[in-house]
């Protein structure tokens, strides 16, 4: 089953009446349960595509179909309530709210999507468990490692039971035992949960761990490697 397609895909950028392509006619099917990672290097536009992705940005041409949806034809609030329901993000600065604690930041997205308080408690607890971070819950972000905030905003990312996640630059300001961590975190909820998790990264651990490779170069696919090898 396709989560995500792409086709004929474009971002371009006018710098000084010169048009500058970020995106530039790239095609991509990305189907459930995929664990994959975009790679390149800066300026190749792992992030431009990523935030297409996740109707952060819009494409200057070209379509992104999510589930069948196709995200540009949505208003921007049928884009927000889509975002909520469909897609959980991971960014590299965190984003945690910091006035919150671990479990109210987790619990934050089922707020915005009117659960029921009791399924927001046992998911939130569940999910902190499952990201090791059991006897935190109370722990606001800036009493929390990095490595530790990391795993709240995967936990965040989570706790809507998206089809899939987005994770830009997820392990770049971690060190090596917080990625590993962090990297068997997300391989085993895509593998329990079937959640399809997308990466864009520099970082070799990342593409270690990716069943298939995208690369991207001057905002177009230049390899596409698929390793189709789940772990044992």
């Amino acid at each position: 089953m396709n989560v995500i397609e792409v086709n004929a895909l474009e971002k371009i950028y006018n710098d000084s009446e010169v048009k500058v392509f970020a995106l530039n006619g790239v095609d991509m099917t990305i189907e459930e349960g995929e664990f994959t990672a975009i790679v390149g290097p800066s300026g190749s536009g792992k992030t431009t595509f990523l935030n297409m992705l996740g109707g952060l940005d819009q494409p200057t041409s070209g379509q992104i179909s999510i589930g069948g949806t196709d995200i540009s034809k949505l208003s921007s609030s049928q884009l927000i309530d889509f975002r909520l329901r469909n897609i959980g993000f991971v960014f590299q600065a965190y984003n945690l709210i910091p006035v919150l604690t671990a479990k109210e930041n987790v619990e934050f997205i089922m707020h915005l999507q009117n659960r029921p308080k009791e399924e927001r408690e046992n998911r939130t607890m569940s999910l902190l468990k499952a990201v090791g971070l059991e006897g935190r819950e109370n722990s606001r972000p800036n009493k929390l490692s990095g490595g530790q905030q990391q795993r709240v905003a995967v936990a965040r990312a989570l706790a809507s039971k998206p089809k899939f996640v987005l994770a830009d630059e997820p392990t770049a300001n971690l060190d090596s035992k917080s990625t590993e961590n962090l990297l068997e975190i997300m391989e085993e909820l895509n593998i329990k949960e079937n959640i399809t998790f997308v990466f864009s990264t520099h970082d070799q651990r990342v593409v270690n761990k990716a069943r298939r490779v995208i690369t991207l170069e001057d905002g177009k696919i230049i390899s596409d490697v698929r390793k189709d090898i789940l772990p044992q």
